[in-house]
């Protein structure tokens, strides 16, 4: 996939990895990809919700080792 950007919330919980992914997302250009890592277990639903509401599209998300990884298409 290809990623404009690489956003790391590692450790990070509930709400700043939608804060950080919010402040990111709004310096990329529409169309571009950031691809989010975080720990927190409520980011998955989060981050689901949040790109909906926001106009943008939750390509893939995945799990490994306990860090999960998103990747959002900016609308």
């Amino acid at each position: 996939m290809n990623v404009d950007r690489i956003l790391d919330a590692k450790g990070l919980a509930c709400p700043m990895p939608i804060v950080k992914t919010k402040k990111a997302m709004n310096e990329m250009e529409s169309g571009q990809v950031l691809e989010i890592l975080a720990t927190d277990k409520g980011a998955k639903n989060d981050l689901a919700a949040w790109s909906k509401s926001g106009g943008h599209e939750l390509l893939d998300s995945t799990e490994e080792n306990g860090v999960f990884k998103f990747w959002i298409k900016k609308g």
